[in-house]
Order: structure tokens, then sequence, then C-alpha cells
């Protein structure tokens, strides 16, 4: 691509990876459907993967430039390490472990244009069950805050503007709202915006960039906006499970934060702050050492499969050999019925345990709304992908 062609781009892309190639390919094809054949710069940067992850992709997508660290730099790192290149007039940071609709890019692009106070937008993130999750917009941890969220107040007190101010659950999750912190699972930013107030402070590992960005960007004078566009979210996909990591990084993260911009906070508030962390962090390594995988919730048992009659065999026989054996595997047909009017009574009756969309027979626009809409949140939502011929699940 030639550096002036390069210079007109709405977009450029960034991911960064670390073992999650299947995820990492579904959110490529994605990515490709949202753009629809328009340019972009797409960059993906992988942490030193050993499952092959570069080798397996780059033949399949070879819109997207990679980059392969020999070790892994973090995640503030690996995204600074194309930052400066990005050409584009904004800038989406994208986890690998996530899956996009046909419009939103274009669509937040467009509220962006017309809102130039916005420095930067999130989105509202859906887990593989189709639950809203509350990371999707925050208010910066400041140590009252951090207290009441430590100290389970914000639980207790949920419709609080004073007690539950770190994930505002009092704020509906359907309507635009003006917020401090982003996620970065799925961040769109101005790139005129990071050019003011810079990229990712490399202090921060694995958890917190978000923040801190967000934190500088309203710095800078911009404001934070959350959008309810839906985007799945395969949440902790592309990072340990290990309670005891997160924990560590997580709090980690948190206590670099408040000694960067809160130093001369209440030291008695900060020091119950401390302490409420050692004690998550050591009940963490309590359960740890129990050992053993958790109990799925919802043992697959009853199967809806959502595509046309053609493809119906192909994603059954899948299904099947992943699954096991099931009570029964249903379609929906596409070729007769539209794919949310699944959402009916008779469905309903038959309690299906997990439903599976064949992907292009359903967008994933039309995924997600399904998802978002379906009361039943026990329902395990996966997507066979005709291009990969490959079923990806919630876990």
């Amino acid at each position: 691509m030639e550096d002036a062609e390069v210079e007109d781009i709405k977009i450029s892309i960034v991911i960064v990876n670390y073992n999650v190639k299947y995820l990492l390919e579904q959110c490529l094809y994605s990515v490709r459907s949202a753009l629809g054949g328009r340019e972009a710069q797409i960059f993906v940067v992988d942490n030193a993967s050993t499952d092959g992850s570069v080798e397996y992709l780059s033949p399949l997508f070879p819109e997207v430039e990679f980059i392969k660290n020999r070790e892994n730099r973090g995640f503030g790192a690996a995204n600074n390490q194309v930052l400066g290149r990005c050409k584009g007039q904004y800038v989406l940071l994208l986890n690998p472990d996530t899956v996009i609709g046909e419009e939103s890019l274009y669509s937040l692009m467009f509220y962006l244009d017309d809102h130039p106070a916005i420095g930067a937008v999130g989105v509202k993130m859906l887990n593989g069950r189709g639950e809203f999750l509350p990371e999707s917009k925050r208010s910066f941890p400041t140590l009252w805050i951090a207290f009441c969220k430590l100290f389970a107040l914000s639980k207790l007190f949920p419709n609080s503007p004073k007690y539950a101010q770190y994930n505002l659950p009092y704020l509906n999750p359907d309507k635009p709202h003006k917020v401090d912190v982003l996620c970065g699972a799925f961040m769109l930013i101005r790139r005129e915006a990071l050019a003011k107030c810079g990229m990712f402070d490399e202090s921060f590992f694995m958890y917190g960039e978000d923040i801190d960005l967000s934190y500088r960007l309203v710095q800078a004078g911009y404001k934070n906006y959350y959008m309810p566009e839906r985007v799945l979210h395969y949440k902790g996909k592309s990072s340990e499970k290990d309670d005891l990591k997160y924990l560590e990084s997580f709090y980690g993260a948190m206590k670099v934060f408040f000694d960067k911009y809160y130093p001369d906070s209440s030291k008695f508030l900060k020091s119950l702050v401390y302490f409420a962390i050692r004690i998550r962090m050591r009940l963490a390594a309590l359960s740890g050492r129990k050992g053993g995988k958790r109990k799925r919730l919802n043992p697959h048992r009853r199967l809806l499969v959502i595509s046309r009659e053609a493809n119906f065999a192909t994603v059954k026989q899948q299904c099947l050999q992943m699954m096991g054996k099931l009570e029964y595997v249903n379609l929906w047909n596409l070729d007769e019925e539209r794919a949310l009017d699944a959402i009916c009574r008779k469905n309903k009756m038959k309690q299906f345990t997990d439903i599976v969309f064949c992907f292009p027979d359903v967008r994933f626009e039309q995924m997600f709304l399904l998802m978002d809409t379906m009361p039943e949140k026990k329902i395990d939502y996966h997507i066979y992908n005709h291009f990969s011929k490959r079923v990806i699940s919630p876990e």
C-alpha cells in the first residue's frame, strides 16, 4: 500500500495475541466482515505464542501485518510497538477473544465524526452466555471507589451513585453515557487524541493499562463515551485463568494507578484498601490449593442449531463430537424462519442448554442481538464458522 493511500484510511486496528489462535481467527473474520472490503490497517502483535498462531493465521489473512515477538512483552508494550505506525483517523484496540458486528466500526466512527469532543468510545460487551459484562463502563478507581468495591458496598447498594461507582450498575447499559474508563478489549480512539495523551504506560504489564489511558485522555481534555453497540467478548480467554495470578496482576495494577495519580490520598483509607487486596490474594491462594477444574454450571444436553438446512448436518456432526451425547439436536431453519424468531415460547419450553450459530448464515450482529435479547442467561452460545470449519465455544 502506498503512503498516500495509507494516509486516507479511516481506521487502524491493533490486536495483541497470546496463544489463542482459533479465537483470533474468529476475531479476524469478524473484522473482515465489519470492514466490508474497505481500506484499513490491521496489525496483530503476537507476544511469543507457542500455539503457532502466526504461522497458522498469516496465510489466511494476507491483509493483516503480523509482528512476532520473541518474548511476552505485555499488553501495553506490544500495543506501543505499532501505535506509532497507525495512520487511520481512528485507532481500534481490540482483544483477540472478541467478535464484532458487521456495522459496528463504521457506526461508531460516524458517531465520533459528529462529536469531536469525544476522544474514545467503548461498547456493550456480552459474554458467551449473553450476559452483560460490567467492565464495559467504569469509573476511575479512586481509593474511595476501590474501597467500596473491595468491601462489597457496591454490591450491597447497586443503585447508589455514592457506593456503586466502579461498574456504574445504575446506568442503563442500552443507552449512551459519558463515563471515565473504557475497556481495552474494545476501545476506539481518535488518533489525534492518542497523539496528545501519549501511548500506553508500560509499567502496567497485563491489567490497568486501559484505566491509565482513559485517565490520560480525560486529562488531555477529551470525553470518554460508552455506546450500547454489542460486541461478544470471551472474557478471560486471552489471559491466564489462574485466580491468584489474575488477582496479583489486577490488584498490582490498581496499586500502580493509586501511586501514580493519588500519591497524597488518605493514608488510613489507602491502608484499608491495601489490606483488602492482601486478603483477596490470600483467599485466592487458598482456593487455588484445593485444585481441580470448576464444574460446568450448564452441562450440554439439548442443542439448537441456527443455520440453513444445507449446513445443518455438518454443524450437528461437529457439535456431537465436541459435546458428546445429547438428548436431542434441533434445527432452526433459516430458509424458512428468521434468526430472531428463535426467541419464542416453543424453544423456551424445550430448555435448550446450547445454541450454535452458523456463520455466515447468521450475521454476527444478529447473533449478538439474539443473545442480548434472550431472557434466559444460562444458555451457552457457540459459533460455527463455515470458512474455518470450526466451532468456537465460550469454554
